[in-house]
């Protein structure tokens, strides 16, 4: 392990957020970050840089996670129960479980960022979560260098949530993550009408897992900007859940408002629907500002500065508010 000066973060950031590490390591297995807690504790963690946005240089040690490796743990006649290591890139996975035939995250292709983070936030798309094929989370306990499992129901999951963007914020780093898929009668999600319309247009009837997989890239393509060329996150703020009596209410003066009811009492609205309604699709603000595309996602064009583009977050929480009494919250965890 070779720590590095003054390395700029452009790279290890979706965003393409150019900040300075003060100090920069990457470590590519277990036994070398256990050995790294014994002597620095005080650290910033990177892998994918996918859910963050960097808004000034990082003074702590960061430190890439770079452990790489996929392995088949068992299989039944129905299942498979595999372990992903941090490093491996969340659509390559997706696309190598397409290929083995395991199905149950094909619908959530082309999610940027690594294995690691995506038990984090619990990704979620097309009406998937990831926490629905997760068996268990491997991580390092920062302070003790020890090796811990956590069980699915241990990571208490939520829309968007769980125990590592909550209680044990910062007390762990997570080094693989463990997959129970499917290897045969997949309970395949097409319930989305972009699926259905995809599938139509290719005049699928019986989709595969592959079929799945490549209609959800086509949709995503479509609508969203490739962070190699145009610097984001993808979806910046979580889509608000609000009470069916407020929603009521929503619905006399915007009769077309989407809506997913969630139970009885809740009722899910798409953010990129109130950030449309707003104005604010498609605008640009020099060298920022929100996709043409897709309201929900925020775009660095080119060197845009973290700090602008989290203040027109901000501008955008302060007027969905103002207009529509809703509170939109940030997925991406800025720093």
């Amino acid at each position: 392990m070779k720590t590095l000066q003054n390395i700029s973060l452009k790279n290890y950031n979706t965003f393409g957020i150019d900040v300075l590490a003060k100090r920069f390591i990457s470590v590519d297995g277990v036994y070398q970050l256990q050995q790294l807690l014994k002597i620095e504790k005080n650290i910033f963690l990177i892998s994918g840089g996918s859910n963050m946005l960097l808004t000034k240089d990082i003074e702590k040690l960061v430190v890439h996670i770079d452990i790489k490796g996929i392995s088949i743990d068992k299989e039944d006649d129905t299942a498979a129960y595999i372990t992903v290591n941090a490093g491996e890139n969340w659509h390559d996975l997706v696309l190598w479980c397409v290929i083995q035939n395991y199905g149950g995250i094909e619908n959530l292709s082309l999610i940027p960022g690594n294995v690691g983070t995506c038990p984090i936030q619990n990704i979620g798309a097309y009406g998937v979560e990831v926490k629905d094929t997760i068996t268990k989370v491997e991580a390092l306990e920062i302070e003790t260098g020890k090796l811990i499992s956590f069980s699915n129901a241990a990571c208490k999951f939520g829309y968007r949530n769980s125990i590592f963007k909550n209680d044990v914020k910062g007390k762990y780093i997570i080094t693989s993550v463990g997959f129970k898929l499917t290897k045969n009668k997949h309970h395949l999600n097409t319930s989305y009408g972009a699926i259905e319309t995809e599938l139509l247009l290719k005049q699928i009837k019986k989709p595969t897992l592959q079929d799945i997989s490549d209609a959800v890239i086509a949709i995503r393509k479509s609508k969203l900007p490739d962070p190699k060329k145009i610097g984001n996150c993808g979806s910046f703020f979580k889509n608000p859940v609000i009470s069916k009596s407020q929603f009521l209410e929503l619905q006399k003066e915007y009769p077309k408002i989407p809506s997913y009811p969630i139970s009885d009492d809740e009722i899910k609205i798409p953010a990129g629907w109130l950030i449309e309604q707003a104005g604010f699709k498609g605008k640009r603000f020099g060298d920022f500002g929100v996709h043409e595309k897709q309201a929900l996602v925020l775009v660095n064009y080119g060197n845009a500065s973290g700090k602008e583009i989290y203040q027109l977050a901000q501008k955008i929480q302060e007027t969905i508010l103002n207009t529509f009494g809703v509170c939109l919250e940030i997925e991406v965890n800025v720093i």
